[in-house]
């Protein structure tokens, strides 16, 4: 049996800082990344730590100069060089050295090894010992500072260290990546961790965004309208706690305490609803939103607006001033400061409140009348004021709607009723009687109803002859059906819009970008329009060619119904099954003519509009469609709800549409060829397979 001889470790000395010369035998030649500055702080605060390796120096006949090469620890030496030069250390110093002296083993080889075999701390020692540090007495700031890292770091290390034990025994044997540990750091429950984790062994998706998700599904998002209309500062003076990532854009963070929020939002609602309670409405609706469409049917008060003060059109002219000044300055430039960019939000901001004055209403209107109290996407308080129901209209208001109604309804000329009624009883009259009164007496119907055939008869041969004409009246009976909606009907052209309200069609749409841009339009236009709708035809011959284009196209609008309904409505007698499929189908015409965009109007898949009313399978299609099998497969393990919160992540950004969102291309004579049939059934599946399936019954 071979004896191994026992081995001898090199001695240790402490050398002079100036018998000391740095070795060209070190390794080490690429300095990128290597910061001598921070190792030098650190040795002035704590002495050096690990001692140099050095040998002897040798001159060119193999004698000894008395000084000591560093092959071994180069940026120690850099680090200790510096603190000579700053006068921090004196250059007589002594070093704590081991001194090499071993002609079997190389310099060069002494400073590979103490590189390569040099063990980096597994990071989650890094956390425990950060977190042991300020259990210790130390501030985030010292550590930050002693470490030569920012405290957003240290920070980060903390919160990593809060995690579950469990959960960091499973990465310390590398059974989750740093990734997913770092995402369950988002929640700082640790039974709430380790149930996620628990899930996720039998899910295909361990991707930390979902880990995030389902840590705060239960959560509300800081930047969620209920929150701004709180404010976070009086949910967190509340006791309230929020959740923040402090490795991803978190928008703010994550509400936990739902129930909180809600009390806060009910009670500051309330709290406004007395303030307008207080002004003498007879009825005052709060919520969070409305439906889309929940002021049809009632009628809205006309209001005036408050005179402005003089210190109030001077705030604004010197505001708008300032605003033309700084576009002006800035026009043209590619990269305008964020404090110009804040400046003029800010101006914005300021001078909407003095242009938007509130409207004085008749008392007696606001005793019978109400309003509707909501939150606005960016927090504030919506309030819309003045709106008369049909049960709340004075007696005499109310016969003369209906009155109006029946005029409407039946389609009689003013004329020949009048006719009528003042002639009761004249053919009764022997016709060879002269009555010195003849001339006096009204016509007959039947001769009124004649003359008058006549005259449209040529009114429409003129109008024909006249485009402007035809379109001025169009537009005429199109504007007193959308913005005069109470007036009797003061059109005699036979054509009329079937204005689609869109009422009680799902959830937050007058939250989306079109309902937003459609109510400004309608907004805008109706201040320019007058209140008796004896003066529209007036009003609207002041407006130029393009006005009357773009006020034409928004009435227009408001009878475009592209809305699919389901069979069961067809035996109401509503529409025919083939009815909608044609109107689906022009509306896809429209579509391609208007250059629709639902990417770009807003709409995105999420659990609330598509993915939580659908099936797995619809699911999956929709995610493989925009992200790949691959990315669709991981989800396929996961129960309904998981996978519909997964679905939405993943398609955020991705521009998918559901399939009656989008717009097929146009077919042609060659795509209705029998032997194109799969390409035309593609076509008309993009507006959905109900509609197809309705159509064909």
């Amino acid at each position: 049996m071979t004896k191994h001889a026992k081995i001898t470790l090199s001695g240790a000395r402490d050398i002079p800082f100036n018998a000391l010369v740095l070795s060209q035998a070190n390794v080490r030649r690429v300095k990128a990344g290597v910061s001598i500055d921070s190792l030098a702080a650190d040795i002035e605060r704590r002495g050096l730590l690990t001692s140099l390796t050095v040998r002897a120096q040798r001159d060119g006949e193999d004698q000894d100069t008395g000084k000591f090469e560093v092959p071994a620890g180069g940026r120690r030496y850099r680090a200790l060089q510096r603190l000579v030069k700053q006068r921090r250390m004196a250059k007589t110093e002594p070093v704590p050295c081991i001194v090499r002296d071993d002609e079997a083993v190389s310099a060069e080889e002494d400073s590979l090894a103490e590189n390569v075999h040099r063990e980096p701390l597994h990071p989650l020692d890094q956390f425990r010992a950060m977190q042991k540090l300020v259990e210790q007495g130390s501030d985030i700031e010292t550590v930050a500072a002693t470490f030569m890292v920012t405290p957003a770091v240290v920070k980060q290390r903390l919160k990593l260290a809060e995690v579950s034990p469990k959960l960091h025994d499973i990465y310390a044997d590398d059974g989750m990546t740093l990734d997913q540990l770092m995402a369950f750091s988002v929640a700082s429950d640790h039974a709430r961790q380790e149930q996620v984790w628990e899930m996720l062994q039998t899910s295909h998706n361990l991707q930390p965004w979902f880990i995030r998700a389902r840590l705060t599904e239960d959560k509300v998002r800081a930047s969620d309208k209920r929150v701004r209309f709180v404010t976070l500062d009086a949910y967190i003076a509340a006791g309230g706690h929020v959740l923040r990532d402090l490795f991803e854009s978190d928008d703010g963070g994550w509400l936990e305490d739902v129930a909180l929020l809600d009390r806060l939002q009910t009670e500051k609602l309330e709290t406004e609803v007395a303030a307008i309670t207080a002004e003498g409405w007879k009825w005052v609706e709060a919520a969070v939103d409305f439906p889309y469409g929940h002021t049809y049917g009632l009628r809205p008060l006309e209001g005036e607006e408050s005179a402005s003060s003089e210190g109030d059109e001077a705030r604004i002219e010197a505001l708008r001033e300032e605003a033309d000044r700084l576009e002006d300055q800035w026009a043209g430039e590619d990269d305008i400061p964020d404090e110009v960019a804040a400046r003029i939000q800010a101006i914005d901001e300021e001078i909407a409140p003095l242009v938007t004055r509130p409207l004085i209403y008749d008392a007696a209107e606001v005793a019978i009348a109400g309003a509707f109290v909501s939150i606005d996407v960016d927090g504030s308080l919506h309030i819309e004021r003045g709106f008369v129901r049909p049960e709340d209209e004075p007696v005499e208001m109310a016969e003369d709607a209906d009155a109006e109604a029946d005029v409407g309804a039946s389609g009689e000329d003013r004329i020949g009723e009048i006719a009528a009624n003042d002639n009761a009883g004249s053919a009764e009259e022997s016709p060879d009687e002269e009555d010195p009164d003849d001339l006096l007496r009204p016509l007959s119907d039947s001769l009124v109803t004649d003359l008058t055939a006549h005259r449209t008869l040529a009114l429409r041969d003129a109008v024909a002859s006249s485009p402007m004409v035809a379109f001025a009246a169009i537009l005429h009976a199109l504007v007193l059906e959308t913005f005069y909606t109470y007036a009797a009907s003061g059109s005699c052209l036979g054509i009329a819009m079937r204005a689609n309200r869109l009422i009680g069609y799902g959830t937050g749409l007058n939250d989306t970008v079109s309902a937003k841009s459609i109510h400004a339009r309608h907004e805008s236009w109706s201040v320019r329009l007058p209140d008796d709708s004896g003066d529209l035809w007036a009003a609207l011959a002041t407006f130029d060619a393009d006005e009357q284009a773009a006020i034409f196209a928004h009435c227009v609008s408001f009878g475009i119904d592209a809305v699919w309904e389901p069979a069961t409505r067809y035996n109401e007698g509503r529409v025919s099954a083939r009815a909608v499929a044609n109107r689906i189908e022009h509306s896809h015409i429209l579509a391609r003519a208007a250059n629709l965009d639902m990417v770009a109007a807003g709409w995105a898949a999420t659990v609330a509009n598509y993915l939580g009313r659908v099936t797995k399978p619809q699911i999956l299609a929709a995610v493989e469609e925009a992200c790949g099998a691959d990315v669709a497969g991981r989800l396929g393990g996961m129960k309904k709800p998981d996978m519909a919160s997964a679905a939405e992540e993943l398609l955020q950004g991705k521009g998918w549409l559901a399939k009656p969102l989008r717009t097929p291309e146009p077919v042609t004579t060659g795509d209705l060829d029998p032997a194109n049939d799969d390409e035309a059934g593609d076509v008309d599946d993009q507006g959905g397979d109900a509609v197809d399936a309705v159509a064909a019954e």
